[in-house]
């Protein structure tokens, strides 16, 4: 009897919504959609402006939980009508590069679906996190349209790639220089033509329009040879850097070069480890599944608790880290009844993957 019971308990662990390996590491009252660490166990999140909320835009996790403006209060402090040269407006993505520096994505847009602000609202920051000092601010208006929404960004030697799920495109841009250009503008693979799916549901706006989040996530392979990326409900394309990286390169012929890689499905994040897995957050199935470098799907975790897993990381000890912010779940997509269940929180899983910095 002893024996039935240990198998049902067995099989009922291994099949549970709820799966005891996912580790709470962090909670917050205030929406957040990333999580970056460093090599000595310091954390640092990012909190879009997206239900209008006031104050801190990046932060660093202390031991004991609380969360501190970072690098400090004045970056942080940012209200409409104020400068915006040397303040966070809206941050969307932040990432420790392979060059140790924390880099941030500055939409430079008051709330989500507004378009940027003039002057070096829409802009690039990175951070030393030695010094905790800017190192450089890198302004975005040239590489940037009317409705620009400059999403996420990847860094391989010094060229910096973001996508902008705005204006569908690629952004090219030279971290030395600081100055970029758009590629793949309106194709296929940037724009977002598939609905969005979340919890079993359509997203949709509160005038019943379908949302559509084009240029999103995007990752490159661990010999810098391919940029893989995806409008947020997929699918998956790929391209080489080298065309990526050539401005005499026609664009047709870049076109040409791009390929489908994988049918993925609505994804709120992705990461990438050092032996090119890709792991994939799927938030209308509250999953994240791996997808081989050759093409091959497999389920890392499926759990009721990730409500809209969003950007994933990978840290020095094998750990996916999986941040949770209930997306879909805002007033802007629940006819202006916001509909999160705070806290919102952060969670790790033992993947046992090494990570690749890019």
């Amino acid at each position: 009897m002893k024996t039935k019971i240990l198998a049902v308990s067995l099989f009922l662990s291994l099949f549970n919504p709820v799966n005891a390996q996912l580790q709470k590491v962090a909670v917050s009252n205030t929406v957040w959609n990333g999580v970056t660490t460093s090599k000595d166990g310091r954390i640092f999140v990012n909190f879009p402006r997206i239900e209008g909320d006031n104050g801190m835009r990046i932060g660093e996790v202390l031991k004991n939980g609380k969360v501190i403006p970072y690098p400090n209060e004045n970056w942080n402090n940012w209200k409409v009508g104020a400068d915006v040269n040397e303040k966070f407006v809206r941050t969307n993505s932040l990432r420790i590069g392979p060059d140790g520096l924390l880099w941030v994505v500055d939409t430079g847009t008051p709330a989500m679906g507004q378009n940027p602000l003039t002057g070096n609202a829409s802009k690039l920051v990175s951070i030393n996190l030695k010094t905790n000092k800017i190192v450089q601010i890198i302004p975005l208006a040239q590489v940037s349209k009317a409705s620009t929404f400059i999403d996420d960004l990847r860094i391989s030697g010094n060229t910096i790639y973001l996508t902008d799920a705005g204006e569908p495109a690629l952004i090219i841009l030279d971290k030395t220089k600081g100055k970029g250009r758009r590629v793949l503008e309106n194709h296929p693979s940037t724009v977002d033509n598939i609905p969005i799916k979340a919890e079993g549901e359509i997203m949709k706006d509160n005038d019943g329009n379908e949302v559509r989040i084009h240029a999103d996530q995007l990752e490159i392979s661990p010999d810098g040879k391919w940029l893989y990326f995806q409008p947020a409900s997929g699918p998956l394309w790929k391209v080489e850097t080298q065309y990526l990286n050539n401005p005499k390169i026609s664009e047709a012929e870049l076109e040409s070069k791009v390929s489908l890689f994988y049918n993925t499905p609505s994804t709120g994040g992705t990461a990438v480890d050092a032996d090119g897995n890709i792991y994939v957050s799927d938030v209308n199935l509250k999953q994240i599944i791996k997808i081989t470098p050759d093409g091959k799907e497999s389920l890392v975790i499926k759990d009721e608790r990730l409500l809209w897993a969003d950007a994933l990381w990978i840290d020095d000890n094998g750990y996916l880290w999986i941040p949770t912010g209930q997306l879909n779940r805002l007033s802007a997509f629940q006819n202006g009844v916001n509909k999160v269940q705070f806290p919102v929180t952060i969670y790790k899983l033992k993947i046992g993957a090494k990570p690749t910095r890019n």
